[in-house]
């Protein structure tokens, strides 16, 4: 909905509610005339927020195009980087088996705070 036809619509109300003579003064009259006072604020809210999303729409895409001139000026061009031969989709997803799996969970220590599956390295030599 264009914000020209919200206004319209907003206007059209006010004006039927001046036609129709209704009384400020009765509790209906009351109602009606603060729901319509309500839409024209509603009516300026929202012309408000369109012009400020159409600022920020406008200001990234300078942003988004002077982050490209970086880009451009620190990577270089893509295209002479890029490697057909080398896709991400060219390697499967292999599950190994751990042969350690079937012994038991439980370790000992052997006194020098070792467990039986860490490796002393001062032992070989």
């Amino acid at each position: 909905m264009k914000m020209e036809h919200l206004y319209a619509k907003v206007s059209y109300l006010k004006g039927l509610a001046e036609g129709m003579e209704i009384e400020a003064g009765s509790k209906e009259g009351k109602m009606i005339l603060h729901i319509i006072d309500a839409l024209e604020e509603f009516a300026d809210a929202i012309s408000e927020l369109n012009d400020d999303q159409s600022d920020l729409e406008e200001y990234v895409d300078y942003m988004d195009e002077d982050l490209a001139d970086v880009e451009e000026r620190i990577f270089g061009s893509d295209d002479e980087d890029y490697d057909e031969d080398y896709d991400d989709e060219d390697y499967d997803d292999f599950e190994y088996d751990n042969e350690d799996d079937d012994e038991d969970d439980e370790e000992e220590e052997d006194g020098n705070g070792l467990y039986s599956h860490d490796k002393n390295f001062d032992d070989e030599e």
